[in-house]
């Protein structure tokens, strides 16, 4: 970079220069404000007293704790030719925050039936921060969510100072979709976007098979969460960036995972027929959530907003061309 700036120096008259390194100096000083203010978050929720974890288990990652029931059972996968097992995948009744009834299932599909993916954001309430998931959706219109998150022990609670201190073990939850959404819609009072991706059923169907190698992977070789490294983000990111290697720079959308939506979408692996704005107002799912907490088709009905806007694009698209 530094060797740019003289060129583009030479490039530009002085009145040019002044509005570039003010543009310069505006974005950085926003970035620095960004990362100054995720600190104070991060410091402020890390000044609880939490159960912290002794030396000898911070030592070495461990699956043989006593977890907290929503993580007790990992899930693991196994594709032979083009046939996928999927074990484990949650389905909890959640009854409020904390209270659910524990139930999971095995499942067994074609890699064929894998049609799209999709990108799920729940902003915190300081919106720059932010969980992040996926969903696998199969052409016979069910969906399967796959988020990274902490694995909490018995009487263990989420500090994202903590988790930079080999406090927790990172785990896959795969669930059905509506374990994943209606507890954050309904008992968490989070606010839930649904983002269509761009990907086409064969680069879905390769992020699955991935995904599956990193299930079996920490099945066998655990690992601690990181707030900053190996968090839900971090993780999908490296799955895009496997596949297809600097897909996804490192950044502040990245960092800041509540900014990765428009990242995302900036850098293509959204769908783009809609402006953003309008992609994002489409996207929140949360009263649709309520309306269709207990349809059959849940996963359907939460997505016609947002497929109401891109056919409306098409349409235009078509009007345009006519």
């Amino acid at each position: 970079m530094d060797l740019q700036r003289p060129i583009i120096a030479a490039l530009l008259d002085s009145d040019q220069r002044c509005c570039w390194a003010m543009t310069c100096r505006r974005k950085a000083r926003s970035a620095i404000w960004c990362l100054i203010s995720a600190w104070l978050i991060l410091l402020a929720s890390g000044c609880q007293a939490w159960k912290i974890n002794g030396f000898q288990d911070r030592l070495q990652p461990s699956n043989q704790r006593q977890w907290s029931p929503e993580f007790a059972q990992l899930p693991t996968g196994e594709i032979v030719g083009r046939e996928v097992t999927l074990r484990n995948i949650r389905n909890f009744e959640w009854l409020s925050e904390e209270d659910f009834v524990v139930r999971y299932y095995d499942r067994r599909f074609s890699l064929d039936q894998v049609q799209s993916v999709d990108f799920v954001v729940v902003p915190f309430k300081f919106e720059p921060i932010a969980h992040t998931m996926l969903s696998f959706g199969l052409n016979d219109g069910t969906y399967v969510g796959v988020s990274v998150e902490i694995r909490n022990e018995q009487g263990e609670a989420y500090s994202t100072v903590l988790g930079m201190t080999r406090q927790f073990e990172v785990v896959y939850v795969v669930a059905d979709e509506r374990d994943l959404i209606r507890r954050r819609t309904r008992h968490l009072n989070a606010d839930v976007y649904v983002y269509p991706s761009a990907a086409t059923p064969e680069k879905a169907q390769a992020l699955l098979v991935d995904v599956v190698a990193r299930l079996n992977q920490l099945a066998e070789k655990p690992e601690f969460y990181n707030t900053l490294v190996n968090n839900c983000t971090t993780n999908l990111v490296a799955h895009v960036n496997r596949l297809n290697p600097s897909r996804i720079p490192y950044s502040i959308g990245v960092l800041l995972p509540g900014l990765a939506d428009r990242y995302a979408y900036e850098l293509g692996i959204l769908d783009r027929s809609v402006p953003f704005e309008q992609l994002r107002a489409a996207a929140k799912v949360n009263d649709l959530a309520a309306i269709h907490y207990d349809d059959p088709d849940f996963s359907q009905r939460i997505r016609q907003r947002t497929r109401a806007a891109q056919a409306q694009a098409r349409q235009g698209r078509l009007a345009t061309i006519r």
